[in-house]
């Protein structure tokens, strides 16, 4: 009986992830262009500069995740309702985050992010600069 009851939980479990599959269908403009070809320029431009959350390493012009299908209805329809390209990025940044945007500002919380790589190639530099001056320093005291 434990048996069966340890069987039947361990097929519950393995079924969860299949009930989380996206049944929805796809927003109206998440594949489909706009038809005025101008307004479609500044929302393919827009897209390219936005980053899928779910992929993180695509723009959602890029990715095919169900996400990235909503955004680009989200923009394709604010496009077209006349909003402009800064309203719709401030509107996405205020919902996702700055996370959204390839090119985050610089703030308190990104600080680390824009100054990061500058503390390392300095760090760097210190401990090579001082292992190569050690380096001098025994070859003088062995001479």
């Amino acid at each position: 009986m434990s048996l069966r009851v340890f069987l039947i939980a361990l097929l519950a479990l393995f079924a969860v992830p299949l009930s989380a599959q996206d049944r929805l269908p796809p927003a109206p403009y998440a594949y489909q262009q706009l038809p005025d070809p101008a307004q479609e320029a500044k929302a393919k431009r827009l897209m390219e500069e936005l980053r899928c959350l779910v992929c993180q390493g695509q723009s959602i012009a890029d990715s095919d995740a169900p996400l990235a299908g909503d955004m680009r209805n989200e923009v394709r329809t604010k496009i077209a309702a006349g909003d402009s390209p800064d309203a719709i990025r401030e509107w996405l940044v205020a919902r996702y985050g700055n996370w959204v945007v390839y090119d985050p500002p610089f703030d308190i919380a990104t600080a680390f992010l824009w100054i990061g790589p500058l503390l390392f190639l300095a760090l760097g530099g210190w401990l090579a600069f001082g292992r190569f001056r050690r380096g001098e320093d025994d070859a003088e005291g062995s001479a």
